[in-house]
């Protein structure tokens, strides 16, 4: 029989079968991490989001080491911009546009070195990595396809960033009903306060979309039953 496994998170326990329970990393690319990618093109601190790495490396150890699915996205487009509305190319006074060259490659196009995953949250053979064109990752990918052939029911969210893509995701997750948790810790945006808002939305009104906790409760949580 499966365990359970029980999250001390807001705004009460997260509890999950062990068996149905996955994690889901969202964008810790190059091009939103590091200088020169997209996100600086924006005019963005990229310092601000780093603090989410090490933290989520915790979170990646602690699921390889129960066993459980790992899931990573990856925001980036056809290198003819075809999966590219022009809604979202256009976007922004420049001086970089999805696409353009940029010092790590074409920006937010596959393949290219800055949408690559950053080193030190590499996936490993096996893990499933899906390439998205939009902010949600349920958007025109094969992620609910993968969810359902694993039987995954619940998900423990990471990555960046909150307000954007990580929330994003977590509401097609709860759409399409989904119990989904978001690791604290393990997410950053470049606005401290977006980051801060996005939490108390999720967890608001008896977690109308979600649970939050730190990625030590979640740890703690998986360590109990496992």
């Amino acid at each position: 029989m499966p365990v359970t496994i029980t999250i001390d998170a807001a705004p009460y326990a997260f509890t999950a079968s062990a068996d149905r329970l996955a994690l889901i990393v969202i964008d810790m690319q190059r091009d939103f991490l590091e200088p020169g990618g997209f996100g600086a093109s924006l005019g963005n601190d990229v310092a601000r989001v780093r603090p989410s790495i090490a933290p989520t490396r915790r979170l990646l150890d602690g699921f390889r080491a129960a066993g459980l699915p790992v899931f990573h996205t990856r925001e980036c487009h056809l290198p003819d911009l075809s999966d590219c509305p022009p809604a979202k190319h256009g976007r922004g006074p420049g001086p970089l546009r999805i696409g353009d060259p940029g010092p790590m490659g074409r920006i937010l196009i596959r393949g290219e070195p800055g949408a690559d995953i950053i080193p030190e949250l590499a996936p490993l053979p096996g893990e499933v990595v899906i390439d998205k064109p939009g902010k949600g990752a349920f958007h025109a990918t094969s992620l609910g396809d993968e969810l359902a052939r694993r039987g995954i029911s619940h998900l423990v969210f990471a990555g960046v960033t909150t307000e954007v893509c990580v929330q994003t995701t977590m509401r097609e997750a709860n759409d399409r009903g989904f119990d989904c948790l978001l690791a604290t810790d393990a997410t950053d945006s470049y606005f401290p306060e977006f980051k801060a808002a996005t939490v108390a939305m999720i967890t608001a009104q008896a977690g109308i979309v979600g649970w939050a906790a730190p990625v030590d409760a979640v740890l703690a949580g998986l360590r109990a039953d496992t």
